[in-house]
């Protein structure tokens, strides 16, 4: 709620701070449907024009952001005795902005519209390279996009490494020096569990999934577990695209996209999984925080929490398979039928590394994340060059996993991120394994049952207690103030060490000798 004061300046603040929040906030939200629409539907011959559109539409929200009226604004609304007058929700619509103001006040608008052009420009020119195995197709624009993020990290400024400039943008407060200690311990801990299980490890039964399953059935079999893991189809979607993504045009219209393979029946479901777990987020913050910027999730990181933890805690516990297994035996009898649900939720954790981040299992995921945080750490740093990419991420693979990319598809070019200038992105999906084995422990310790209403199918209990202790705030709080509200501590890795170690012990049978 607005406050009522006497001083008409600062009432006159207010009301316009609130209109430019909702007139920002409504651009964004076509803006995020024009990119739904881009990646999900549009025809390839209308997409250079498309991304021009959608160019100078962003181009117009950012100088609203850094305008001289929002200067003002900010100014008056930040200043000592004004700032204490301010609730909590006005308190942290004025961080968003006056956080944003600082960091990109001094971009020239020109140099915005050029930057926003090309990356939408960008995605056709990745997805065009991914399917040709020609990284030089794509290489121009990620060139270009490469020295962007070198202008903008120096424009927004850092004290230590110009990466921390590009890891503000997606989880606010982050820097190298935090992550660097928090990825160490993951991956000291990873290798060694993963020598183990190579060495010592019972095998799993995931052959199961090199058989072919039926495209149509697997679409069926997805939008069936939407609704009961909590996902409301009246206010979203599911379609198929090349790249999994949830895109969020408000909070009654959130829309899931996944990628269906005949010979990989675990993408898909997966995938849609994960993608719920970001949707249902959105779909369940507070209704009083529409058309303002607090409407979306905290943070890259705290996002990425919520769809780790819905695929990978909830959608690989053996509970889950307990109730949903049978149904997926009715949709492939004669892939499943001669399986038990310990074969299958096994198999469904199988641990092998391999080339495709997506398609990872647990284990192995954060390591292909570490890979892509020191390439991009070398790339803002100005250590290494985008026409060396394809060599360096193949060695890295071979370093990190053990495995070496026979092509630059199933290599450099499989993420899109790149293309629409997501640096600093990649940390956020480590940092939501590590925020989300700390919600966990929070959560089985507040609902002891919490398996057992898996296992019976009920989600709605849980998906109570995510929307009550996180969903429900948005942009309220900040990443740190959130995990420390709702687990009673600030990010600690050790949470997901221990989590790992207990599951594949034993999905894998190892004891205390091994």
């Amino acid at each position: 709620m607005e406050q009522k004061v006497a001083d008409p300046t600062f009432q006159k603040a207010l009301e316009d701070f609130k209109a430019l929040d909702e007139k920002i906030t409504h651009f964004s939200s076509i803006i995020g449907l024009a990119d739904w629409d881009q990646k999900v539907m549009a025809p390839k011959k209308g997409r250079s024009v498309f991304a021009k559109a959608t160019g100078t539409l962003r181009t117009e929200v950012f100088k609203l952001s850094v305008s001289t009226e929002m200067g003002k604004i900010l100014e008056t609304l930040t200043s000592e005795g004004v700032r204490a007058k301010l609730d909590e929700v006005t308190k942290a619509r004025v961080r968003e902005y006056h956080d944003y103001y600082r960091k990109s006040k001094s971009i020239p608008a020109d140099l915005f519209q050029e930057y926003s052009i090309l990356t939408a420009q960008a995605n056709d020119a990745w997805e065009e390279a991914r399917e040709t195995n020609d990284f030089a197709r794509y290489l121009p624009s990620l060139e270009k996009i490469i020295e962007f993020k070198r202008k903008f990290a120096e424009i927004y400024g850092y004290e230590e490494h110009p990466y921390d400039a590009l890891l503000d943008e997606f989880e606010p407060g982050l820097t190298v020096k935090i992550l660097d200690p928090l990825f160490a311990k993951l991956r000291e801990s990873s290798v060694n569990l993963l020598e183990r299980i190579k060495k010592h490890g019972k095998p799993t039964m995931a052959n199961v999934f090199e058989q072919s399953f039926d495209i149509d059935k697997q679409k069926e079999f997805n939008r069936f577990i939407l609704p009961i893991i909590g996902f409301d189809l009246e206010a979203g979607r599911l379609d198929e695209t090349v790249h999994p993504f949830a895109q969020t045009v408000n909070i009654g219209d959130v829309r899931l996209t996944t990628r269906y393979l005949e010979k990989n029946v675990r993408s898909a479901l997966f995938g849609t999984i994960h993608e719920a777990g970001h949707g249902i987020y959105e779909q369940q913050v507070n209704p009083a925080f529409e058309e303002s910027v607090l409407q979306s999730g905290t943070s890259f990181g705290i996002h990425e929490s919520q769809s780790r933890f819905l695929e990978n805690m909830v959608g690989r516990s053996k509970e889950f398979w307990k109730f949903f297994f049978p149904k997926l035996q009715e949709y492939f009898p004669a892939q499943l039928s001669h399986m038990s649900v310990e074969e299958f939720y096994r198999a469904v954790n199988t641990v092998e590394p391999s080339f495709i981040r997506v398609e990872a299992d647990e284990l192995t995921y954060n390591l292909h994340i570490m890979l892509r945080y020191e390439i991009e750490k070398a790339l803002i740093g100005g250590e290494i060059e985008a026409k060396d990419l394809p060599a360096i991420w193949n060695q890295k693979m071979q370093d990190y996993l053990g495995v070496t990319p026979s092509t630059d598809t199933e290599g450099v070019l499989q993420d899109v991120h790149w293309s629409f200038g997501g640096i600093g992105y990649f940390p956020s999906y480590s940092l939501g394994n590590l925020y989300a084995a700390q919600i966990l422990r929070t959560i089985q310790q507040e609902l002891p049952d919490f398996y057992h209403h898996i296992e019976n199918g009920q989600f709605n209990l849980i998906q109570t207690w995510l929307k009550d202790k996180i969903h429900q705030y948005g942009k309220l709080y900040t990443p740190n103030e959130l995990i420390v509200k709702v687990t009673g501590e600030e990010l600690n890795a050790d949470y997901l060490v221990e989590y790992l170690e207990k599951k594949y012990s034993e999905v894998y049978e190892l004891n205390l000798s091994n």
